[in-house]
Protein backbone atom coordinates (compact mmCIF):
# COMPACT_ATOMS: atom_id res chain seq x y z
CA UNK A 1 0.00 0.00 0.00
CA UNK A 2 1.30 3.87 -1.06
CA UNK A 3 0.43 6.51 1.16
CA UNK A 4 -1.44 9.56 -0.98
CA UNK A 5 -2.79 12.86 -0.20
CA UNK A 6 -5.19 15.15 -2.47
CA UNK A 7 -7.28 17.60 -2.74
CA UNK A 8 -10.62 16.17 -3.99
CA UNK A 9 -13.62 18.84 -4.73
CA UNK A 10 -11.97 20.80 -1.86
CA UNK A 11 -11.37 18.53 0.97
CA UNK A 12 -8.09 17.16 1.60
CA UNK A 13 -7.73 13.23 1.60
CA UNK A 14 -5.22 10.94 2.76
CA UNK A 15 -5.64 7.28 2.71
CA UNK A 16 -3.45 4.00 1.82
CA UNK A 17 -3.68 2.83 -2.07
CA UNK A 18 -2.78 -0.06 -4.07
CA UNK A 19 -0.28 1.34 -6.94
CA UNK A 20 -2.60 -0.64 -9.07
CA UNK A 21 -5.34 1.69 -8.02
CA UNK A 22 -6.86 3.89 -10.81
CA UNK A 23 -8.25 7.01 -9.83
CA UNK A 24 -11.91 6.35 -11.29
CA UNK A 25 -12.20 3.51 -8.80
CA UNK A 26 -10.51 5.63 -6.00
CA UNK A 27 -13.51 7.93 -6.09
CA UNK A 28 -16.55 6.17 -6.87
CA UNK A 29 -15.18 2.74 -4.39
CA UNK A 30 -13.08 4.93 -1.44
CA UNK A 31 -15.02 8.62 -2.02
CA UNK A 32 -18.15 7.46 -3.06
CA UNK A 33 -18.36 9.72 -5.73
CA UNK A 34 -20.37 8.29 -8.57
CA UNK A 35 -20.91 11.01 -10.67
CA UNK A 36 -17.88 9.83 -12.45
CA UNK A 37 -19.13 6.69 -14.40
CA UNK A 38 -16.67 4.12 -16.41
CA UNK A 39 -17.48 2.72 -19.48
CA UNK A 40 -14.77 1.58 -21.58
CA UNK A 41 -11.72 1.74 -18.70
CA UNK A 42 -9.89 2.27 -21.57
CA UNK A 43 -9.26 6.26 -21.57
CA UNK A 44 -11.10 5.94 -25.15
CA UNK A 45 -15.31 7.50 -24.49
CA UNK A 46 -14.44 9.96 -21.76
CA UNK A 47 -17.08 9.23 -19.67
CA UNK A 48 -14.68 9.20 -16.70
CA UNK A 49 -13.22 12.66 -17.16
CA UNK A 50 -12.64 14.85 -14.45
CA UNK A 51 -10.26 17.79 -13.65
CA UNK A 52 -6.94 16.90 -12.20
CA UNK A 53 -4.86 20.32 -11.70
CA UNK A 54 -7.28 22.27 -13.68
CA UNK A 55 -6.93 19.80 -17.10
CA UNK A 56 -9.53 16.85 -17.86
CA UNK A 57 -7.98 13.78 -17.89
CA UNK A 58 -8.86 10.04 -18.21
CA UNK A 59 -9.55 8.76 -14.66
CA UNK A 60 -9.92 5.66 -15.59
CA UNK A 61 -6.22 5.39 -16.88
CA UNK A 62 -4.49 7.96 -14.33
CA UNK A 63 -3.82 5.84 -11.13
CA UNK A 64 -4.05 7.23 -8.12
CA UNK A 65 -0.32 7.01 -6.33
CA UNK A 66 0.34 9.04 -9.47
CA UNK A 67 -1.85 11.91 -8.36
CA UNK A 68 -0.52 12.77 -4.82
CA UNK A 69 -0.34 16.14 -4.39
CA UNK A 70 -2.93 16.80 -6.93
CA UNK A 71 -5.72 18.76 -7.31
CA UNK A 72 -9.16 16.75 -8.35
CA UNK A 73 -12.19 18.25 -9.57
CA UNK A 74 -15.33 15.40 -10.05
CA UNK A 75 -18.50 16.49 -11.56
CA UNK A 76 -19.87 16.91 -7.87
CA UNK A 77 -17.92 19.93 -6.93
CA UNK A 78 -19.84 22.29 -10.09
CA UNK A 79 -22.91 22.43 -8.18
CA UNK A 80 -22.34 26.25 -7.26
CA UNK A 81 -19.94 26.64 -10.50
CA UNK A 82 -21.68 29.65 -12.74
CA UNK A 83 -20.12 28.28 -16.10
CA UNK A 84 -21.34 24.53 -15.12
CA UNK A 85 -24.70 26.00 -14.26
CA UNK A 86 -24.90 27.59 -17.63
CA UNK A 87 -23.94 24.54 -19.42
CA UNK A 88 -26.26 22.41 -17.31
CA UNK A 89 -29.14 24.77 -18.37
CA UNK A 90 -28.10 24.60 -21.88
CA UNK A 91 -28.07 20.58 -22.14
CA UNK A 92 -31.53 20.66 -21.14
CA UNK A 93 -32.55 23.48 -23.50
CA UNK A 94 -31.04 21.55 -26.03
CA UNK A 95 -32.17 18.22 -25.18
CA UNK A 96 -28.05 17.23 -25.01
CA UNK A 97 -28.50 13.98 -22.93
CA UNK A 98 -30.65 11.14 -23.27
CA UNK A 99 -29.41 8.16 -21.21
CA UNK A 100 -26.82 10.98 -19.50
CA UNK A 101 -24.25 8.20 -19.16
CA UNK A 102 -21.48 10.17 -21.01
CA UNK A 103 -22.76 13.80 -19.61
CA UNK A 104 -20.37 13.83 -16.54
CA UNK A 105 -17.50 14.08 -19.07
CA UNK A 106 -19.30 15.59 -21.55
CA UNK A 107 -19.94 18.54 -19.29
CA UNK A 108 -16.15 18.23 -17.66
CA UNK A 109 -14.90 18.48 -21.04
CA UNK A 110 -17.55 21.30 -21.96
CA UNK A 111 -16.80 23.69 -19.39
CA UNK A 112 -12.65 23.16 -20.04
CA UNK A 113 -13.64 24.24 -23.58
CA UNK A 114 -15.78 27.67 -22.76
CA UNK A 115 -13.43 28.70 -19.98
CA UNK A 116 -10.00 27.74 -22.42
CA UNK A 117 -10.81 28.93 -25.48
CA UNK A 118 -13.81 31.18 -25.29
CA UNK A 119 -16.48 32.02 -27.66
CA UNK A 120 -15.65 28.96 -29.94
CA UNK A 121 -17.49 28.05 -33.53
CA UNK A 122 -19.15 24.71 -34.22
CA UNK A 123 -16.35 23.20 -36.23
CA UNK A 124 -13.76 23.63 -32.99
CA UNK A 125 -16.24 22.34 -30.48
CA UNK A 126 -16.83 18.91 -32.38
CA UNK A 127 -12.50 18.63 -32.99
CA UNK A 128 -12.33 19.46 -28.98
CA UNK A 129 -14.92 16.97 -27.76
CA UNK A 130 -13.70 14.38 -30.55
CA UNK A 131 -12.35 12.07 -27.08
CA UNK A 132 -15.77 12.40 -25.64
CA UNK A 133 -18.46 9.35 -27.06
CA UNK A 134 -21.92 10.00 -26.68
CA UNK A 135 -23.80 6.69 -28.39
CA UNK A 136 -27.61 8.82 -28.02
CA UNK A 137 -27.88 11.96 -29.06
CA UNK A 138 -25.97 12.51 -32.42
CA UNK A 139 -23.98 15.10 -31.07
CA UNK A 140 -26.03 18.25 -32.06
CA UNK A 141 -27.83 19.47 -29.28
CA UNK A 142 -24.26 19.02 -27.16
CA UNK A 143 -22.44 21.36 -29.93
CA UNK A 144 -25.69 23.73 -30.11
CA UNK A 145 -25.68 23.82 -26.08
CA UNK A 146 -21.91 24.99 -25.77
CA UNK A 147 -21.62 26.93 -28.93
CA UNK A 148 -24.61 28.91 -27.09
CA UNK A 149 -22.91 29.32 -23.58
CA UNK A 150 -19.70 30.55 -25.74
CA UNK A 151 -20.84 33.38 -27.16
CA UNK A 152 -19.57 36.61 -26.22
CA UNK A 153 -17.13 34.71 -23.73
CA UNK A 154 -13.27 35.30 -23.53
CA UNK A 155 -10.63 32.63 -23.27
CA UNK A 156 -9.58 31.92 -19.50
CA UNK A 157 -5.99 34.01 -20.23
CA UNK A 158 -6.48 36.17 -23.27
CA UNK A 159 -3.73 36.06 -26.03
CA UNK A 160 -2.13 33.17 -24.21
CA UNK A 161 1.52 31.76 -25.09
CA UNK A 162 2.20 28.04 -25.35
CA UNK A 163 4.65 27.72 -22.49
CA UNK A 164 6.98 24.73 -22.50
CA UNK A 165 10.21 23.84 -20.44
CA UNK A 166 13.28 23.56 -22.96
CA UNK A 167 14.75 19.96 -22.91
CA UNK A 168 18.03 18.82 -23.35
CA UNK A 169 19.12 15.67 -24.43
CA UNK A 170 22.61 14.36 -23.61
CA UNK A 171 23.81 10.64 -23.44
CA UNK A 172 23.87 10.94 -19.83
CA UNK A 173 19.72 11.36 -20.09
CA UNK A 174 16.87 13.70 -20.27
CA UNK A 175 17.79 16.90 -18.29
CA UNK A 176 15.81 19.72 -17.58
CA UNK A 177 17.68 23.01 -18.92
CA UNK A 178 17.01 25.74 -15.89
CA UNK A 179 14.62 28.02 -17.91
CA UNK A 180 10.95 28.08 -19.31
CA UNK A 181 10.87 29.48 -22.99
CA UNK A 182 7.26 31.19 -23.89
CA UNK A 183 6.71 30.52 -27.50
CA UNK A 184 4.05 32.02 -29.39
CA UNK A 185 0.94 29.71 -30.51
CA UNK A 186 1.94 28.97 -34.31
CA UNK A 187 -0.68 30.40 -36.79
CA UNK A 188 -2.94 28.61 -38.70
CA UNK A 189 -0.54 28.84 -41.76
CA UNK A 190 2.42 27.08 -39.73
CA UNK A 191 0.41 24.01 -40.23
CA UNK A 192 -1.63 22.08 -43.27
CA UNK A 193 -4.73 23.72 -44.56
CA UNK A 194 -7.19 23.90 -41.35
CA UNK A 195 -5.11 22.51 -38.65
CA UNK A 196 -5.15 26.31 -36.49
CA UNK A 197 -3.11 26.70 -33.73
CA UNK A 198 -2.14 23.65 -32.30
CA UNK A 199 0.23 22.15 -29.33
CA UNK A 200 3.91 23.15 -30.00
CA UNK A 201 7.21 21.82 -28.09
CA UNK A 202 10.81 22.17 -28.51
CA UNK A 203 13.83 19.59 -28.01
CA UNK A 204 17.49 19.95 -28.52
CA UNK A 205 19.28 16.93 -29.03
CA UNK A 206 22.72 16.37 -28.50
CA UNK A 207 24.49 14.32 -30.87
CA UNK A 208 28.09 12.76 -30.28
CA UNK A 209 29.45 13.53 -34.09
CA UNK A 210 30.28 16.66 -36.32
CA UNK A 211 27.48 18.76 -37.54
CA UNK A 212 28.23 17.94 -41.18
CA UNK A 213 27.98 13.92 -40.44
CA UNK A 214 24.31 15.07 -38.76
CA UNK A 215 23.25 17.13 -41.45
CA UNK A 216 23.92 14.43 -43.95
CA UNK A 217 22.13 11.92 -42.03
CA UNK A 218 19.38 13.94 -41.38
CA UNK A 219 18.97 14.77 -44.99
CA UNK A 220 18.13 10.61 -45.55
CA UNK A 221 14.73 10.85 -44.91
CA UNK A 222 14.85 6.62 -45.03
CA UNK A 223 17.63 6.50 -42.53
CA UNK A 224 16.20 9.22 -40.46
CA UNK A 225 12.51 7.45 -40.10
CA UNK A 226 15.24 4.11 -39.50
CA UNK A 227 16.36 6.25 -36.47
CA UNK A 228 12.90 6.64 -35.19
CA UNK A 229 10.90 3.55 -33.56
CA UNK A 230 8.17 2.96 -35.09
CA UNK A 231 8.11 4.93 -38.27
CA UNK A 232 7.98 3.76 -41.84
CA UNK A 233 8.62 5.42 -45.02
CA UNK A 234 6.58 3.89 -48.40
CA UNK A 235 7.24 5.99 -50.76
CA UNK A 236 9.47 9.20 -51.76
CA UNK A 237 8.19 10.77 -54.66
CA UNK A 238 10.49 14.40 -54.93
CA UNK A 239 10.44 16.46 -52.26
CA UNK A 240 6.50 14.62 -51.21
CA UNK A 241 7.08 11.22 -48.52
CA UNK A 242 4.23 8.82 -47.51
CA UNK A 243 4.64 6.77 -44.67
CA UNK A 244 3.10 5.27 -41.49
CA UNK A 245 3.78 5.73 -37.83
CA UNK A 246 2.84 3.02 -35.23
CA UNK A 247 2.16 4.47 -31.64
CA UNK A 248 1.34 2.28 -28.51
CA UNK A 249 -0.47 4.43 -25.54
CA UNK A 250 -1.47 1.95 -23.13
CA UNK A 251 -4.73 -0.18 -25.05
CA UNK A 252 -4.94 1.99 -27.77
CA UNK A 253 -2.43 0.62 -30.74
CA UNK A 254 -3.04 3.13 -33.45
CA UNK A 255 -1.46 2.92 -36.40
CA UNK A 256 -1.17 6.69 -38.77
CA UNK A 257 -0.67 6.54 -42.23
CA UNK A 258 -0.35 9.91 -44.48
CA UNK A 259 2.17 12.08 -46.54
CA UNK A 260 4.20 15.47 -45.67
CA UNK A 261 5.90 18.02 -47.93
CA UNK A 262 9.55 17.77 -46.97
CA UNK A 263 11.74 21.70 -47.99
CA UNK A 264 15.50 21.35 -47.32
CA UNK A 265 18.05 24.08 -47.12
CA UNK A 266 21.35 22.93 -47.41
CA UNK A 267 23.68 26.48 -46.71
CA UNK A 268 21.22 26.91 -43.30
CA UNK A 269 21.51 23.09 -42.55
CA UNK A 270 17.90 23.64 -42.30
CA UNK A 271 14.58 21.55 -42.71
CA UNK A 272 11.06 21.45 -42.76
CA UNK A 273 8.29 18.71 -43.22
CA UNK A 274 4.75 19.47 -42.98
CA UNK A 275 2.09 16.96 -43.52
CA UNK A 276 -1.25 14.94 -42.26
CA UNK A 277 -2.06 10.98 -41.39
CA UNK A 278 -5.45 9.14 -40.32
CA UNK A 279 -5.18 5.94 -38.28
CA UNK A 280 -8.57 4.00 -39.45
CA UNK A 281 -8.76 1.64 -36.38
CA UNK A 282 -8.81 4.11 -33.71
CA UNK A 283 -10.06 6.71 -35.69
CA UNK A 284 -8.24 9.48 -35.22
CA UNK A 285 -6.54 12.15 -37.12
CA UNK A 286 -3.41 14.12 -37.02
CA UNK A 287 -1.73 16.93 -38.64
CA UNK A 288 1.41 18.95 -38.18
CA UNK A 289 4.83 20.81 -38.88
CA UNK A 290 8.67 19.59 -38.06
CA UNK A 291 11.51 22.22 -38.68
CA UNK A 292 14.67 20.87 -37.64
CA UNK A 293 17.88 23.57 -37.53
CA UNK A 294 22.05 21.92 -36.60
CA UNK A 295 23.97 23.80 -35.14
CA UNK A 296 27.65 23.43 -33.61
CA UNK A 297 28.01 22.03 -30.40
CA UNK A 298 30.53 22.01 -27.51
CA UNK A 299 33.90 19.99 -28.90
CA UNK A 300 32.62 16.55 -30.79
CA UNK A 301 29.18 17.43 -30.23
CA UNK A 302 26.29 18.78 -32.58
CA UNK A 303 23.07 20.20 -31.58
CA UNK A 304 19.30 19.66 -33.92
CA UNK A 305 17.15 21.80 -32.31
CA UNK A 306 13.54 20.56 -33.52
CA UNK A 307 10.56 22.55 -33.37
CA UNK A 308 7.16 20.33 -33.91
CA UNK A 309 4.09 21.74 -33.39
CA UNK A 310 0.71 19.35 -34.24
CA UNK A 311 -2.93 18.99 -33.87
CA UNK A 312 -5.05 15.43 -32.61
CA UNK A 313 -8.56 14.75 -33.32
CA UNK A 314 -10.34 11.65 -32.32
CA UNK A 315 -9.93 10.01 -29.52
CA UNK A 316 -6.42 10.48 -29.25
CA UNK A 317 -7.05 14.28 -28.72
CA UNK A 318 -7.93 13.00 -24.87
CA UNK A 319 -4.16 12.32 -24.35
CA UNK A 320 -2.83 15.14 -26.06
CA UNK A 321 -4.34 17.33 -23.43
CA UNK A 322 -3.07 15.36 -20.43
CA UNK A 323 0.49 15.78 -21.69
CA UNK A 324 1.35 12.30 -22.77
CA UNK A 325 1.60 13.17 -25.86
CA UNK A 326 4.03 15.24 -25.17
CA UNK A 327 5.80 13.06 -22.63
CA UNK A 328 5.85 10.37 -25.67
CA UNK A 329 7.66 13.30 -28.24
CA UNK A 330 9.96 13.93 -25.52
CA UNK A 331 11.31 10.23 -25.51
CA UNK A 332 11.03 9.11 -28.36
CA UNK A 333 13.80 12.33 -29.09
CA UNK A 334 15.65 10.35 -26.42
CA UNK A 335 15.61 7.20 -28.71
CA UNK A 336 16.22 8.88 -31.87
CA UNK A 337 19.17 10.70 -30.78
CA UNK A 338 20.62 7.25 -29.58
CA UNK A 339 19.92 5.27 -33.00
CA UNK A 340 21.31 8.30 -35.13
CA UNK A 341 24.34 8.50 -33.07
CA UNK A 342 24.61 4.61 -33.66
CA UNK A 343 24.15 5.18 -37.43
CA UNK A 344 26.49 7.51 -37.96
CA UNK A 345 29.09 5.40 -36.82
CA UNK A 346 27.93 2.57 -38.98
CA UNK A 347 26.64 0.34 -35.88
CA UNK A 348 22.49 -0.92 -36.02
CA UNK A 349 20.29 1.08 -34.26
CA UNK A 350 20.19 -0.33 -30.43
CA UNK A 351 15.91 0.77 -30.33
CA UNK A 352 14.84 -1.17 -32.97
CA UNK A 353 12.09 0.84 -35.21
CA UNK A 354 9.76 -2.29 -35.30
CA UNK A 355 9.17 -2.07 -31.96
CA UNK A 356 6.73 0.91 -32.23
CA UNK A 357 6.42 3.75 -30.05
CA UNK A 358 5.27 2.83 -26.17
CA UNK A 359 4.90 5.51 -24.07
CA UNK A 360 6.56 3.06 -21.48
CA UNK A 361 8.56 0.46 -23.21
CA UNK A 362 10.14 3.48 -24.73
CA UNK A 363 11.12 4.85 -21.43
CA UNK A 364 12.94 2.07 -20.11
CA UNK A 365 14.59 0.67 -23.68
CA UNK A 366 16.16 4.42 -23.45
CA UNK A 367 17.31 3.85 -19.64
CA UNK A 368 18.79 0.12 -20.68
CA UNK A 369 20.63 1.98 -23.27
CA UNK A 370 22.09 4.91 -21.22
CA UNK A 371 23.04 2.59 -18.27
CA UNK A 372 23.79 -0.39 -19.95
CA UNK A 373 24.57 0.35 -23.26
CA UNK A 374 22.34 -2.00 -24.75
Amino acid sequence: MTAVTLSINGASVTADVEPRLHLADFLRGNQHLTGTHLGCEQGVCGACTVLIDGKPQRSCLAFTVDCDGATIRSIEDFDDDPLMGELRDAFSASHALQCGFCTPGMLASARDIVSRLGEVSEQRIREELSGNICRCTGYVGIVEAIRAVSLGKQPAIAGAVAVHAQKTIERGGLTEAPVVIPVARPAASALPTGAGAGTSIEERITIKAAPDKVWEALSDLRRVASCLPGAEITEIDGDTVKGRVRIALGPIKPAFSGEAHVTMDAAKREGKMAGRGRDSGVGSSAEGEARWHVIDGNANDTVVVVQLTWRLTGPLAQFNRSGLIQDVVRRLAAAFAINLEASIDNRAPPLAASQGISAFGLLWSVIKVRLFGR
